[in-house]
């Protein structure tokens, strides 16, 4: 219970940039919990998996609750998202059938890559001030008109859904260029992204159970599966009450100043990570 504390401030700031910037806050939760569960002498090949598990339970909350605001608001696409749930449900829980048979070390540096690369591909949309936040057409049922055919969709969440269960995240960081390069506006595209998070979410917290219940004896006391519940339920209290905030932020003022932080504070991680992993 003394790590109540440290898990409530994790999830508000999580709860934030979900709702924020559509992501399902994996990124953050991952390193984070990966430090915290170090410091709980919790074991160590398995640390990383609890974290990718409880990470992905959670994103099931604060996907929702984003999910809510942005419909509320006119920008989900549910045509879209429709398309994509069958290609993310089959992606997911590959993904999280892959990362039950990885070590912990390989683990390790594939999501330490990823975060580099997401924070990479922030930064460059930024120094090129975003074409994707120049996008002016506000029909975005009528450009659906110009996307790939459905099998394309399915494809595409496919591959979005493993990628995302096998790092712990809903989505948005891959489903957000996919759906502006279709033409979406950047709004409605973060808002589609919210409600595909949550298909990823459940069926990854499904994966990561089912692979987590044949090591059992392995893991810490009330863990289910690869999902650690005390951490867990601190973190929904928390993100659930800060997401819709960070959604109503992405519709009420401009997100340049907050997008530059979450991209510092994803190079901090990736960088106290690789320490870790060398040291």
């Amino acid at each position: 219970m003394e790590w109540w504390l440290m898990y409530l401030l994790l999830g508000a700031v999580v709860g934030f940039f979900a709702g924020l910037l559509g992501i399902g806050g994996g990124l953050i939760i991952v390193p984070a919990l990966t430090f915290m569960f170090t410091a709980q002498d919790f074991p160590p090949d398995r640390i990383l998996h609890l974290a990718l598990g409880t990470a992905m339970a959670t994103i099931i909350f604060t996907s929702a609750a984003s999910l809510y605001t942005h419909h509320k608001h006119a920008a989900v696409n549910w045509t879209i998202f429709k398309s994509m749930t069958p290609g993310i449900i089959i992606g997911t829980l590959t993904g999280t059938v892959l990362a039950g048979a990885l070590t912990t070390q390989i683990l390790h540096i594939i999501f330490t890559l990823f975060i580099c690369y997401a924070a990479t591909s922030m930064l460059l949309k930024l120094i090129s001030k975003s074409k994707f936040d120049k996008k002016t057409n506000s029909d975005f049922n009528q450009s659906y008109q110009t996307f790939p055919k459905k099998a394309s969709f399915l494809t595409a969440g496919g591959v979005i859904g493993a990628v995302s269960s096998l790092i712990a995240i809903g989505g948005g960081i891959l489903t957000v260029p996919f759906l502006t390069l279709c033409n979406i506006r950047l709004q409605h595209a973060i808002g589609t992204a919210a409600a595909i998070g949550f298909p990823i979410a459940l069926a990854g917290t499904i994966g990561y159970i089912a692979n987590g219940l044949a090591q059992a004896q392995q893991l810490p006391p009330s863990s289910l599966g690869y999902v650690y519940l005390p951490a867990l339920g601190w973190l929904i209290l928390a993100s659930m009450l800060t997401a819709p905030l960070g959604a109503k932020t992405t519709h009420s003022a401009q997100t340049h100043t907050l997008t530059k932080l979450f991209i510092v504070l994803l190079y901090s991680l990736a960088g106290k990570m690789l320490f870790d992993l060398f040291m």
